[in-house]
């Protein structure tokens, strides 16, 4: 009978030790998983869901290693969109960049780099082959001209304008010349309705901090709005 007891002590005195170590334990596991969220959300753009910009540098440069001249840098600029804010209203403005950011990452695919990088401007890495190009970026612009219907039923017209720059072209797997580049050639095709892919002299065009020099009026990359 006392070993019994005995016994039926010791069980205790371990399930009692198993429990109090469990409770840490699982407050870790929770504080952990609400850590690892916050991390996850603080890389992304709360209004489109997209990748912020540190976020998608890192992984546009994964992608320029692993791909090399396959690697294409897609600059987007939505088209007369302050009119919509100012004409509609900016709830309005924001349900067409809502819509614009799902457009590009469905068009992108999940191993893309599909960025923010301010205001009404996206950037998108990706491997894109050369056989591919032309066609893939012509479905963007058609993607990107879809009117938006608004929670109200209304609908808006809208348009991007679409600079790419490609390793082999350019000739560098530099992320910043290739945005450069890329915001060149779509600077010459603004309002253009079709993707304007840069040559390697696009490039060279000076510019601050991986983007073209500003002008008074300018937006963030040195286009006119």
């Amino acid at each position: 009978m006392d070993s019994v007891l005995h016994n039926r002590g010791r069980i205790g005195s371990r399930t009692l030790l198993m429990t109090t170590a469990v409770v840490p334990l699982t407050g870790w596991a929770v504080h952990a998983v609400a850590l690892h969220r916050r991390l996850a959300a603080a890389k992304k753009d709360p209004l489109t869901g997209l990748l912020r910009r540190d976020a998608y540098t890192a992984r546009a440069r994964q992608i320029l290693r692993r791909h090399g001249d396959d690697t294409a840098v897609v600059l987007v600029d939505q088209d007369h969109f302050k009119d919509v804010n100012d004409t509609i209203s900016h709830a309005a403005g924001d349900a067409v960049l809502t819509a614009t950011a799902t457009r590009l990452t469905a068009w992108a695919g999940p191993r893309a780099s599909v960025g923010r990088l301010g205001g009404d401007e996206f950037a998108i890495v990706l491997e894109l082959p050369a056989a591919r190009r032309e066609v893939r970026l012509a479905q963007l612009v058609q993607m990107l001209r879809v009117p938006v219907t608004l929670d109200d039923g209304q609908v808006v017209d809208v348009a991007a304008s679409v600079g790419a720059a490609t390793c082999d072209i350019v000739g560098t797997r530099d992320l910043s010349a290739l945005q450069r580049a890329a915001d060149a050639a779509l600077y010459d095709g603004k309002h253009s309705g079709r993707a304007h892919i840069a040559t390697a002299a696009h490039a060279t065009l000076p510019s601050v901090n991986g983007r073209r020099a500003g002008r008074p009026g300018t937006s963030l990359w040195g286009r006119a709005a």
